[in-house]
């Protein structure tokens, strides 16, 4: 019998363990209703556990009526299947590291006395007294989009702008590349529903933005972490998942980094991209955070000029989360197969959100505020990352720019017991292994330093380490 793939679990047996890897495979719809499943000789060898083992996790099966037994044939998927269940698409975790569960406590404002865990700045760092002018002067305009829906692209000047922008990181993009969406999340949805079908591989870093994972189980592909490092993806472990997975995508932040901070050199840009184009791989690039930089660091997008990249982004951690407007850069060619997908799926969408944007682009108030944003998240860098410290939470990484710190944690501190603690007393934790696909950052924490500035956090934190 071959060494058993199932990691040991003290509380629960090897024939649950082959029940909830079949549940998996079924409640994912890599096995379809009528589908046969594996012999009991090929799943016991698969999985490297006993033939009785299987036999009995198949009973178990049947008698749930998830399975169906046929004599002489062997196992089928039974039919219907229960509606789709993003948590039950992959493996059970804890709620302290579900990014479903963190994001559902994130945004319990009723309960929450402070919020590190979150990815957005505080209510009172926004411009929403400008927001608000804006909002008035469009209400005084006859042209402005209250009541249509948006073009199919988007705001045509808001668009225009945008390019321009863009630009300024080196990325050249004609606005008629340029497709607005409802946010960033539903740019990379358009982008997997483009690109992807369920079973596909897709390279993440690990570790990554935890919502990254959360879509990925929506879209049922599986994800292949590979090591961050402090420039970028571990270059060996990149080029051995290309050889090993063949995967069809590679999603990744561009800088600062979502959780690390850190930022692609130049080098690995270049690397990364000779890979991809002898491995034949896609990439998208989430370009939410870059305007919290004042140097842009490097971006795939632009030393590869939008042929195998796409680039996301969206105003909803810079500006608003309730203006809800992102985009969708890519090469010509996808642009329109992109826009027959975002109009079967949300119709038309942000005219009222990009006529704001593009007053306070315009007007000057979104540079402003970003600058603002910039110098106070620079001082919240400097005083907190040291406070941490003293605490016994290292930064991994020091960023030049951003919201996170990416801290190890004391030596034996369990972060997922940490975190329930804090949540007890109001306040949201991000354990690191909610941004692990593999499972191997729980020795680290995310904190947004915007979120702990004039907050008990730091206090409070004390408290329960002193108490574990």
């Amino acid at each position: 019998m071959a060494t058993s793939p199932l990691a040991p679990k003290a509380d629960t047996t090897l024939v649950a363990q082959v029940m909830a890897h079949l549940q998996t495979r079924i409640a994912g719809r890599q096995a379809a209703p009528g589908t046969r499943l594996p012999s009991i000789r090929l799943l016991a060898d698969q999985l490297g556990v006993s033939r009785s083992t299987v036999v009995e996790a198949y009973d178990r099966l049947v008698a749930e009526g998830t399975v169906q037994a046929r004599r002489g044939s062997g196992f089928y998927v039974a039919s219907p299947l229960p509606p789709f269940s993003i948590r039950d698409n992959g493996p059970a975790l804890a709620r302290e590291i579900d990014p479903l569960r963190i994001t559902r406590q994130a945004l319990d404002a009723g309960r929450i006395r402070a919020n590190p865990g979150c990815g957005w700045l505080p209510q009172s760092w926004m411009p929403q007294e400008e927001i608000r002018r804006a909002l008035r002067s469009l209400a005084r305009t006859a042209e402005a989009g209250l009541t249509d829906y948006g073009t199919p692209l988007g705001l045509p000047e808001l668009r225009a702008l945008l390019a321009v922008s863009m630009a300024d990181t080196g990325v050249e993009a004609h606005p008629d590349q340029v497709l607005l969406t409802e946010s960033g999340t539903q740019a990379l949805d358009l982008v997997c529903r483009f690109l992807l079908e369920p079973g596909d591989s897709v390279l993440i870093d690990d570790p990554c933005y935890f919502n990254f994972l959360a879509l990925f189980r929506a879209h049922r592909v599986q994800p292949v972490g590979v090591p961050r490092t402090a420039s970028g993806p571990d270059l060996e472990a990149f080029e051995a998942a290309l050889k090993t997975h063949r995967p069809r995508l590679y999603i990744t932040n561009s800088g600062p980094h979502n959780p690390t901070g850190t930022a692609l050199s130049p080098v690995n840009c270049h690397r990364i991209l000779r890979m991809a184009e002898a491995h034949d791989l896609l990439i998208v690039e989430d370009d939410i955070f870059a305007d919290f930089e004042d140097r842009p660091s490097p971006r795939l997008t632009a030393f590869d000029g939008l042929d195998r990249v796409i680039q996301i982004g969206s105003f909803s951690k810079t500006l608003s989360a309730s203006i809800r407007c992102g985009y969708i850069a890519a090469r010509p060619d996808w642009i329109d197969a992109l826009v027959d997908l975002k109009l079967a799926t949300s119709f038309g969408g942000v005219a009222l959100s990009a006529e704001v944007l593009l007053f306070l682009l315009k007007e000057g108030s979104y540079r402003r505020h970003v600058q603002g944003v910039r110098t106070r998240l620079a001082n919240a860098m400097t005083t907190l990352a040291p406070q941490l410290a003293a605490l016994g939470l290292r930064p991994a990484h020091v960023p030049e720019a951003g919201l996170f710190l990416w801290c190890h944690l004391p030596e034996g501190l369990d972060g997922a017991a940490l975190t329930r603690r804090a949540w007890d007393e109001g306040i949201v934790l991000a354990p690191g292994d909610a941004f692990s696909v593999s499972g191997s950052c729980g020795g680290f924490m995310r904190f947004n330093v915007a979120q702990m500035v004039e907050t008990p956090v730091i206090e409070a934190l004390e408290g329960l380490l002193a108490a574990r």
